[in-house]
């Protein structure tokens, strides 16, 4: 889906200009890569990407930043899941292991979320990235923060 609006530079004092369509929707940037979400409730989420030739490094294979790309979007539709609408939460940590390269077809991420026991503003995110045939191609940790409401608490 192109969306001429979706070129223009970002105005950091300017309002957004885009909405989403809902809590669980995607970004401009993740449907610029062709993301999906196919499931998501209760803190688990299944998003798909189909591999298409703008997403191929040099040597024709599935560029890494774009399974990281879905695994951690996949990781923040299962987070949101959990959370109030509107709540303000953002990516701190995170890691991929690359365990097998991606030549075609579309890859799928499953996510859960795991809300940290001990900080009640930090939840990880397990997710497995499998290619078309059901193999485990990447595997993929984080950790996201809520951020605070002014005067205390989360928002």
């Amino acid at each position: 889906m192109h969306n001429p609006q979706w070129e223009k530079p970002m105005d950091p004092d300017a309002p957004l200009p885009f909405t989403l369509a809902s809590w669980v929707d995607l970004a401009p940037f993740e449907r610029t890569l062709g993301i999906r979400i196919d499931e998501a409730a209760a803190g688990e989420a299944v998003l798909s990407m189909p591999f298409t030739v703008k997403l191929a490094q040099g040597k024709g294979l599935l560029h890494g930043g774009a399974i990281t790309t879905l695994a951690d979007t996949a990781a923040a539709m299962a987070i949101k899941t959990l959370l109030p609408e509107n709540t303000h939460f953002a990516t701190v940590e995170m890691t991929t292991s690359f365990l097998a390269p991606v030549r075609g077809g579309t890859v799928t991420a499953r996510a859960r979320a795991v809300p940290d026991p001990e900080e009640k503003r930090t939840y990880g995110g397990e997710v497995q990235v499998l290619d078309a045939g059901g193999t485990v191609v990447a595997r993929f940790s984080s950790r996201f923060r809520v951020a605070k409401r002014r005067g205390g608490g989360q928002e």
